[in-house]
């Protein structure tokens, strides 16, 4: 499933969830690691925005029941930098499940690795419109 832009919140829920899936210490917080794995697996089965967005809400709610404050999109979890210029590559998300998250791609180093789609994220370019 591609998240529609017609609904940005699932787009950052989505890179929000691939973040939170690649931080171990996150995901040790009790009833998280479920949530985010049952999220995970819905996403990837091209299921309905509404399916979706029900499961990012439950996990957004056991992860504040596990003390995070911020829940699943808090702001830095998943978010672009601001203030990026074309010229920097970027690794972006490599799956038909596609996730609004970009991380800084370095040269010497190989892509992150995409939680959602279980697979190293792609370089690239970063456009204009994103």
């Amino acid at each position: 499933m591609t998240v529609s832009p017609d609904r940005p919140e699932l787009a950052h829920g989505t890179a929000a969830l691939c973040a939170l899936l690649g931080s171990p210490d996150d995901m040790r917080q009790p009833g998280v690691q479920e949530a985010a794995e049952r999220a995970r697996d819905v996403l990837q089965s091209g299921a309905g925005a509404d399916e979706i967005a029900e499961c990012y809400e439950t996990l957004d709610h056991a992860m504040r029941r596990a003390g995070d404050a911020g829940g699943l999109v808090n702001g830095s979890r998943g978010a672009m930098t601001p203030g990026l210029a074309q010229h920097i590559r970027v690794a972006v998300c490599p799956g038909p499940a596609h996730c609004s998250r970009l991380e800084r791609a370095r040269d010497l180093l190989p892509a992150p690795h995409c939680a959602v789609n279980g697979a190293r994220m792609r370089k690239g370019r970063l456009d204009a419109g994103q």
